[in-house]
């Protein structure tokens, strides 16, 4: 654990003391060699299920694909923020890349932590750098309004969490993920305790988020420069899916009874939302309202709790990221040519850019989950789950997967096919970096295919 977070610890002091015209390079090549060295925790050695480095710093096998996954993000969001941050003061500089390492610090802390409560403070702490993220360096007007929007909500479910976590520390005795799971299971019968269970679920349904309290998303998403989108659709989002998992451990005699309001709120969000993008005009808003669709379909198979349905919500969970946050980062390539996210403007980008039209049709089918990619099986996995639990649900994810495949399409046509528009001839030419990003985004979504248990969770 150490060995990772004592090189992030160490980026600050980089950042700030190294020279200006070095401070790109010696930054990515820093956390590139933190990110590789990440990759060692995949290597399973233990028995037990858990790896402790202290008695609140600990990996298993949930918890490491995601910190694996934050660790490799912090050098392509550097790589993608270069060409619009570049103009700023070196000092604005420095401090946009010292708010990113400390987002990966805070992330890395949240996915060790074995306290609850630990992982509670790191979970509030990444609200912090993302709200300055998102209204300083935002790109439109309403940036404002957004981080309003995304700092109440988060706030608004977190609160309940705090109090529900206080209550099961007095009741149990104690918040450490290593014991509780021994601990004498809680006679809930009462209407407080019903209200308590959904104290501690509702802070993590808001961050993933379920449908009906995923208004903020949309609205950071559009707001934030691509290194906010891209840490928001890739790991931010990911906290609220592993938050759950590591609490229904506890809640589990009232969850029987319980889960169902959510998972219908779930299921009918991955048609809803999916419909909403296809009536989309603005690129990032569309593949925002696709990463909630995706994400009703990770509530569903953690709700239903049984292995296949975590299983599947692991996997899905580190495919999107990976997915989601090329997706933006392309939508980012052609806003940063053509200055606007209306798709109707910015058509036929295939004919002046022929390359970067493959990584939007790779991007575009890894989105709607083509066979052999990590996205299908994660799909597949919690499909099944919740036609067992109830063959109703087919007729839910079989439409909103006939509608993901539908706004895919309909994102990949409207953007790179077509007659080029008159205005958008004179654009200056992709980069080296951008091509590097994207394959740094698709290689890690091509090779989990060869050895998908690195993060299949506890099922192997």
């Amino acid at each position: 654990m150490l060995k990772v977070l004592i090189p992030t610890i160490m980026l600050f002091p980089t950042i700030w003391l190294v020279p200006a015209k070095w401070l790109w390079t010696s930054t990515t090549t820093h956390s590139l060699s933190i990110a590789l060295i990440s990759l060692a925790w995949l290597k399973w050695t233990s028995e037990t299920g858990w790896a402790t480095s202290g008695s609140y710093l600990a990996t298993d096998p949930l918890s490491t694909p995601l910190l694996v996954l934050t660790c490799w993000l912090l050098p392509l969001m550097i790589l993608a923020s270069q060409n619009h941050i570049n103009p700023e003061p070196v000092s604005r500089q420095r401090l946009y890349i010292t708010l990113l390492a400390s987002l990966q610090t805070f992330l890395i802390m949240a996915f060790s932590a074995t306290e609850i409560i630990m992982f509670y403070i790191m979970f509030e702490a990444t609200l912090i750098p993302t709200l300055i993220i998102i209204t300083r360096w935002g790109n439109q007007t309403e940036r404002l309004s957004a981080g309003t929007y995304f700092l109440f909500y988060t706030l608004a479910g977190s609160l309940p969490l705090l109090v529900a976590l206080l209550l099961l520390q007095q009741s149990t005795g104690t918040l450490s993920m290593l014991v509780i799971q021994y601990a004498q299971p809680m006679l809930l019968d009462s209407w407080g305790h019903k209200i308590w269970w959904a104290g501690c679920l509702i802070a993590f349904l808001v961050k993933m988020p379920l449908y009906g309290v995923h208004l903020w998303l949309p609205k950071a998403h559009v707001e934030a420069p691509v290194a906010g989108s891209m840490v928001l659709a890739a790991v931010l989002l990911k906290l609220g899916g592993y938050g759950m998992m590591r609490m229904m451990v506890v809640l589990d005699p009232l969850s029987k009874e319980l889960i169902y309001p959510f998972i219908i709120l779930a299921l009918w969000g991955i048609i809803m939302t999916g419909s909403i993008c296809l009536r989309q005009t603005d690129l990032k808003s569309l593949i925002a309202y696709s990463s909630v669709s995706h994400m009703g379909l990770v509530a569903g198979g953690i709700l239903i709790q049984t292995p296949w349905g975590f299983s599947g919500a692991i996997i899905l969970m580190i495919a999107h990221g990976l997915v989601s946050s090329m997706l933006f980062c392309l939508a980012n390539t052609a806003y940063e040519r053509t200055h606007s996210r209306t798709m109707v403007l910015a058509r036929g980008l295939q004919v002046i850019f022929p390359l970067t039209a493959v990584w939007w049709f790779i991007a575009n089918l890894a989105n709607l989950a083509l066979p052999p990619l990590p996205n299908l099986m994660g799909e597949l996995m919690i499909i099944t789950t919740l036609f067992n639990w109830s063959p109703w649900t087919i007729a839910l994810t079989g439409l909103g997967t006939l509608i993901t495949a539908g706004y895919s399409l309909y994102m990949f046509l409207m953007s790179q096919r077509g007659p080029a528009p008159s205005h958008m001839l004179e654009l200056p030419p992709f980069h080296t970096r951008e091509h590097l990003l994207m394959a740094l985004h698709l290689i890690p979504v091509i090779l989990l295919v060869t050895k998908p248990e690195l993060m299949w969770g506890w099922c192997y």
